[in-house]
């Protein structure tokens, strides 16, 4: 079910999975802390909207940042993160391959209210750089390649042309997916089977 009110979502669920509208939906848990997020994030003066399911808050045409809610928390997600200077080093990386810390973790339903000031804060110092069309810089730092890929590199003259012609952002898809392999055997074998991409320019997840 695609989610189109925020009062939906913060009742019923995200809809994109079998635990939507059931007690075991993680916005159940979260209820409380989720409320208060919200009312901060329209106490700042945001605009709310619903975008992949969830609370959505924009300013100046903007994305700012966005409300989920997971089994063990709940989180409050800024857009444009490598802009934020985190003074109180309360935003978090949601994953080991994400570039920039993005996220407040919440793991108690009264962190939010306890916080209100620092939130308040953070949003208003993404709503200043919406505010002037501020951008974050684009990465060109390359990843640091797996033994197996720099390998197949060397031993493959062709190989090694196509892939460091890439994109920054195809040649780290590869990197994440072959870290994602435990084995080395494994990482071996997807390279052989990404060669072929890699040769048409292609990224890991395109077809």
């Amino acid at each position: 079910m695609k989610i189109q009110k925020v009062e939906d979502y913060l009742a019923r669920g995200c809809g994109r999975c079998d635990r939507f509208d059931t007690p075991e939906c993680s916005t159940t848990r979260w209820a409380q802390g989720l409320a208060e997020l919200r009312r901060i994030c329209l106490a700042a003066g945001l605009e709310e909207t619903v975008k992949w399911g969830q609370p959505c808050y924009r300013h100046a045409g903007r994305n700012i940042a966005i409300i989920g809610a997971f089994r063990d928390s709940f989180v409050l997600g800024f857009f444009h993160a490598a802009l934020m200077k985190d003074p109180e080093g309360v935003l978090e990386k949601p994953g080991p391959n994400t570039q920039h810390a993005d996220t407040i973790r919440f793991r108690d339903n009264a962190e939010p209210a306890g916080m209100d000031r620092t939130v308040r804060d953070y949003l208003a110092e993404a709503q200043s750089y919406a505010e002037t069309g501020q951008t974050a810089p684009r990465t060109t730092r390359l990843p640091d390649l797996p033994d197996e890929l720099i390998a197949a590199l060397d031993a493959d003259p062709d190989l090694a042309e196509a892939f460091h012609a890439l994109t920054p952002g195809r040649q780290r898809s590869y990197v994440i997916n072959l870290s994602t392999a435990k084995a080395s055997e494994t990482r071996m074998r997807r390279i052989a089977k990404f060669r072929e991409k890699i040769i048409a320019g292609k990224g890991a997840n395109e077809r």
